[in-house]
């Protein structure tokens, strides 16, 4: 399924990549999945995340969450133990400062931005990420989320409502993982790490054929 998708960004990638040759791109690539040194979070990673399909061969899908409510600005999550709630919100540009550069966009807020078309306001924040393990609250805090923009939480396929992301539990029964994925303007999947009811760190991704 993961290599379908990748297949099918083709022909947009390839149209999409020549309007931003002329333009920096300051997205850090640090917490790109190809930086990920912890093996196990590498490895669990590898097995939902498009930007490790080529390390996905030969591993088992991780178990997921199932879907309690989906809809265009939230996504919940839940079991008996976890519950996860996405919210977005509208980005308002007023309220930001924006870099521009011949009418490209460059950063927001004086940082570097992922997620929509590169070059153009968003349209989406993430407004918030809700944990809850057992009785205790997670907290994930904005700064893993704020430079984030355009989550999609559904689609229509067939005249039903699904989604293309999910919550993934680790085998160590100790870690789980938030992914987001749009696969709009060439793709881009944002994971969020949670081990022993504690945010640990993120994985970002874009452009997966660039």
């Amino acid at each position: 399924m993961r290599r379908l998708i990748v297949v099918l960004f083709v022909v947009c990638s390839i149209r999409g990549v020549a309007q931003d040759l002329d333009f920096p791109d300051f997205r850090n690539k640090k917490d790109n999945f190809s930086k990920i040194h912890e093996q196990d979070i590498r490895a669990d990673v590898a097995s939902f995340a498009l930007a490790g399909v080529d390390e996905s061969i030969g591993k088992a899908p991780l178990a997921g969450l199932p879907v309690i409510d989906v809809g265009p600005n939230v996504i919940k999550y839940a079991n008996d133990n976890i519950q996860v709630i996405i919210k977005s919100g509208i980005f308002i540009a007023a309220k930001h400062k924006l870099m521009m550069q011949e009418g490209h966009l460059l950063r927001i807020d004086a940082k570097p931005y992922y997620g929509g078309i590169i070059g153009q306001t968003p349209h989406t924040t993430i407004e918030s990420i809700t944990v809850v393990v057992g009785k205790d609250t997670v907290a994930v805090p904005p700064t893993a989320y704020f430079d984030l923009y355009d989550p999609k939480f559904s689609f229509r396929e067939n005249g039903a409502v699904r989604s293309r992301n999910g919550v993934f539990l680790s085998g160590d029964k100790h870690t789980f993982y938030i992914y987001l994925l749009n696969i709009d303007n060439k793709g881009v999947e944002y994971t969020f790490v949670i081990r022993d009811k504690q945010y640990l760190r993120r994985v970002v991704d874009w452009g997966f054929l660039n």
